[in-house]
């Protein structure tokens, strides 16, 4: 807690050394002003719930997508050379240098922001989902053969369980980068309630201290969900392994 309360002090004396630097620096004292004021009107939950219902949404969407293509990928061979190289070179662009063109086929509104998120689930998830099946031990795939399981018991009861680990670690990381979109697309498209927009808002009107309380909450949202999302990646990985 020194640290903390030390980086607390020094920023209280820079905001003190004139107007620019409290500008800059904004008091303590006006955060606090800033923080009563977004709750007490609502402001605030609403744009923490816009991004959250956001982020969630992309990401469910991207992820189950991803693992399907994944799935795919690994147990059709003819899948895998029409869609692998596809994906390997889509993947290598950065999400920004699609942004253009999502905003000049999707427009600029929520489905637009939606798509980056998905696309930014989507990556991880595919990736993992086919690594975790095409690692299955050998001998599980003979434990199957040996009982004759169909294809489709096989994959339900052999190989899915046996990559879930992986599928769960992807989806963990495709939270990640699903919340960095959708900050990233209610930044770039701030028509619509979000802690983006909010952030893009504050800036514009010169409300410093909304500014730094944005970053803030964005902050301590993303550890919340990171958190939350490792937490019940061990909980399903230990249920199996019980």
């Amino acid at each position: 807690m020194v640290l903390p309360a030390i980086l607390l002090l020094a920023w209280q004396w820079a905001s003190g050394r004139g107007a620019s630097a409290a500008y800059v620096f904004v008091p303590l004292e006006q955060l606090w002003t800033g923080l009563q004021e977004l709750l007490s009107d609502g402001t605030l939950a609403l744009h923490v719930a816009a991004s959250l219902e956001r982020a969630l949404t992309g990401l469910v969407c991207g992820a189950l997508l991803g693992i399907a293509t994944g799935t795919l990928m690994a147990q059709s061979r003819v899948a895998e050379r029409l869609v692998g190289p596809l994906y390997h070179t889509i993947r290598q662009v950065p999400l920004l240098g699609l942004v253009p063109l999502i905003a000049l086929w999707a427009g600029s509104g929520e489905f637009a922001k939606l798509l980056i998120i998905g696309i930014a689930a989507f990556y991880p998830t595919v990736l993992n989902t086919f690594e975790g099946m095409c690692q299955v031990d050998v001998r599980y795939r003979e434990v199957g053969a040996m009982l004759t399981l169909t294809r489709a018991q096989t994959f339900r009861r052999v190989l899915l369980p046996a990559a879930l680990p992986a599928i769960i670690t992807g989806v963990t990381h495709a939270q990640v980068f699903a919340w960095l979109a959708c900050l990233g697309g209610e930044l770039l498209f701030a028509a619509a309630p979000g802690i983006g927009s909010l952030l893009l808002a504050s800036e514009q009107t010169g409300r410093m201290d909304v500014v730094l309380l944005s970053v803030l909450v964005i902050s301590l949202l993303a550890l919340v969900l990171n958190l939350l999302f490792t937490r019940a990646a061990r909980l399903l990985v230990r249920g199996r392994s019980a």
